[in-house]
């Protein structure tokens, strides 16, 4: 394996990885990201597993789409939200068996 200089495109890399863990370091945000992994869902229905207001919701969905983890799609009046990375939640697995959560 070789090993790269950290120069400005490998730098990219990882400010891009550095946004998506920022866009899931919310409590909610995650749990959005492990209900979206059975399937898409309306916002409607999100709203309805979360005790929060709609419009936090949905800048809590916005951050999540503008790191590229959910796509969205809008029926009518609905808006729908798919998970468009799951592995990204597998490292969870791995560190709850770790530690025994």
């Amino acid at each position: 394996m070789q090993i790269e200089k950290l120069d400005t495109s490998l730098l990219k890399k990882y400010e891009s990885r550095v946004a998506i863990l920022k866009a899931m370091a919310h409590p909610t945000r995650l749990y959005i990201l492990d209900i979206l992994k059975e399937g898409t869902m309306c916002v409607c229905e999100i709203d309805r597993l979360i005790d929060s207001d709609t419009s936090t919701i949905s800048k809590h969905l916005a951050v999540l789409f503008n790191a590229g983890l959910v796509s969205r799609e809008k029926k009518g009046l609905n808006v729908f939200y798919t998970l468009e990375t799951p592995c990204l939640l597998l490292p969870f697995k791995c560190l709850e068996k770790e530690n025994n959560v």
